[in-house]
């Protein structure tokens, strides 16, 4: 189906003056979203949460709006370990999909997030990477979103009035996650979490993946030399 646009074609409102009319999907933007299952989250999340308070997360003791992050190195650390089992795996299921072949990604940063109540994440993305993901320890009603905003430069431009918003005219998608939900998402694709407007704090583990060995096997030219350039 990648690079066959016409096998993602679907019919538009019938134009009685043509004899064919279709819409064509190129270049989609993916999100990859998985539930660990629930005999594996809860014991997994229930330790996770015991770790963090051992490294210093000030789990209780958050003022309104304050926002902690651990050290970026928690993918290196024993207690995380199987957390990153199942994130290697969801990042081979992408590649997979994407149908890219003799490579895989390593895990190059993972952190935690407490966010008090009142507390947000402005909006980012997570450069030099492939791709990026969250992890959601915990998570409960007001603080149980991510949003994902539309990267074409000319939405900030163009705002015409639609009557009904879809997945084709929003320039913001709300994803809602709950313990156990797994996100991966190209690592360039701008993101934010609103206001934590519930009375718990939400905790979140994010990552970075790229390619491991990029620099050996994919950086190089394209193309051969010895060729003439036409002008």
């Amino acid at each position: 189906m990648f690079g066959n646009p016409s096998a993602v074609a679907r019919p538009m409102v019938p134009l009685p003056a043509f004899r064919d009319a279709h819409v064509l999907r190129m270049f989609p933007t993916f999100l990859w979203r998985a539930e660990l299952a629930p005999e594996i989250c809860a014991p997994l999340n229930e330790r996770i949460a015991r770790m963090l308070a051992e490294i210093g997360a000030p789990l209780g003791d958050l003022k309104r709006g304050e926002c902690w992050q651990s050290y970026h190195g928690l993918h290196r650390s024993e207690p995380f370990l199987g957390l990153m089992d199942h994130i290697q795996g969801a990042a081979d299921a992408v590649l997979d999909h994407l149908r890219i072949a003799g490579a895989r990604c390593a895990i190059t940063g993972c952190w935690a997030n407490v966010s008090a109540p009142g507390g947000r994440h402005g909006t980012h993305s997570h450069p030099n990477n492939y791709l990026s993901g969250v992890y959601y320890v915990r998570t409960q009603d007001g603080a149980d979103t991510i949003n994902f905003h539309d990267p074409r430069p000319q939405v900030a431009i163009m705002r015409p009035p639609v009557d009904a918003l879809t997945a084709e005219n929003t320039d913001q998608v709300v994803v809602k996650v709950k313990p156990g939900t797994l996100l991966l998402f190209p690592a360039w694709l701008l993101h934010s979490v609103d206001a934590n407007r519930s009375d718990e704090v939400r905790i979140s583990l994010a990552f970075n993946l790229m390619f491991a060995s990029y620099a050996e096997t994919m950086g190089k030219p394209l193309w051969e030399g010895g060729r003439r350039a036409s002008t």
